[in-house]
């Protein structure tokens, strides 16, 4: 096996497949990246057993055929050292790889191709194409409410959901929700769900650009498959049942604030400053076209800010952990955001004033 590449254009997919290799492995071979020259493709492949993603570049010399796994990491490691213009020679000789750049020489250890565990797929049941900017903005607008690490697993992935031609994406760690939902033309009219897992979640939207190209996806029993141009992203689902989202969306809300996203996130950004730091409570107070925020910490330091917004309804105090709003107001695009409330114990549902394709619910604290 034997291939000459230039060092760009190996760096940047090496860099998002050795992405998915976890540092610590089980099985030394894990920790590997699968190399196969096939005519004059080179495809590199990293997993875990629950991720696996394959990349794919054309190699513009001639090639000899073969496959090897080599370190992953101290392969990016040697590519990031090595200068800007600099191309890279690889060949395998005596179960060792031999990499050659200018005057640099380096033996990396193998393990035999054999020995690299694939990602089981079988047979996928629903396939559908959509821009990439379009799945990239349901992951963006919804990850970050993803839990980590939660006992309940199945709330640490998130939740893509196929009804009537839209594709929804829900994520929630129990004290909020975060829902995005976009047309994609998918010609299934049934309800069709599947839970990601959060590992998954965010390989995929690193590999997906900004731009209208499209990825292939497609639904299997256990996994999920994304292709694009470069990348074949496999992922493992989580088995589990996700909660019915639609009855934590809070209905009848009857109090609606609407005000600038930009004055409200600085204002909680400032507020949170002196808010308790393990429970992260402020207090909002709201009456007419006026909103007070209220902060304090166990060290008797206080905060408030007093925002215009419109406001229409009777008197209300409300807490929440601010970091949740925050969150939103992050994710959220539109100059303006509308917060629909009820009363101080029920959940918030916060929204862009103009469009609700992005919904989010932020359930209060009391404080």
């Amino acid at each position: 096996m034997q291939f000459t590449i230039q060092r760009e254009a190996l760096l940047k997919p090496l860099q998002l497949v050795a992405g998915v290799v976890e540092r610590r492995q089980t099985l030394p071979v894990l920790s590997n990246v699968l190399l196969v020259v096939d005519g004059s493709t080179l495809s590199m492949t990293g997993t875990d057993l629950e991720v696996e993603l394959v990349g794919r570049i054309n190699l513009e010399e001639p090639a000899e055929a073969g496959e090897i796994t080599v370190p992953a990491r101290k392969l990016m490691d040697i590519c990031k050292s090595l200068p800007d213009d600099v191309a890279l020679s690889f060949k395998v000789e005596d179960n060792k790889a031999i990499i050659k750049a200018g005057r640099s020489r380096f033996t990396l250890a193998t393990l035999p191709a054999s020995d690299f565990p694939n990602v089981e797929d079988g047979p996928g049941s629903l396939s559908f194409a959509i821009n990439q900017n379009k799945l990239r903005r349901l992951i963006e607008r919804t990850s970050f409410a993803m839990a980590q690490q939660d006992v309940r697993y199945y709330l640490n992935g998130m939740l893509l959901e196929i009804n009537k031609g839209q594709l929804r994406a829900v994520a929630t760690d129990g004290h909020r929700m975060a829902m995005c939902t976009q047309d994609a033309n998918i010609d299934y009219q049934e309800r069709y769900q599947l839970i990601v897992p959060r590992k998954g979640i965010l390989e995929l939207a690193r590999l997906l650009g900004e731009a209208d190209d499209l990825v292939n996806i497609v639904l299997g029993t256990h996994h999920i498959r994304a292709t694009t141009g470069d990348f074949t992203f496999t992922s493992k689902l989580v088995d589990g049942k996700f909660p019915d989202y639609e009855r934590v969306l809070p209905r009848g809300g009857d109090k609606i604030v609407v005000a600038e996203r930009q004055v409200l996130r600085n204002a909680f950004s400032r507020t949170a400053i002196l808010s308790n730091e393990k429970y992260r409570g402020i207090r909002l107070m709201l009456s007419d076209a006026l909103l007070k925020i209220q902060a304090n910490n166990p060290e008797q330091e206080e905060a408030e800010e007093d925002i215009a917004v419109e406001y229409t309804g009777s008197a209300l105090e409300i807490g929440f952990n601010v970091s949740y709003l925050l969150d939103v107001m992050n994710v959220l695009g539109s100059d303006q955001v509308k917060m629909i409330l009820s009363d101080a114990n029920s959940s918030a549902l916060v929204q862009e004033a103009e469009s609700d394709d992005s919904v989010y619910v932020v359930m209060p604290m009391r404080l």
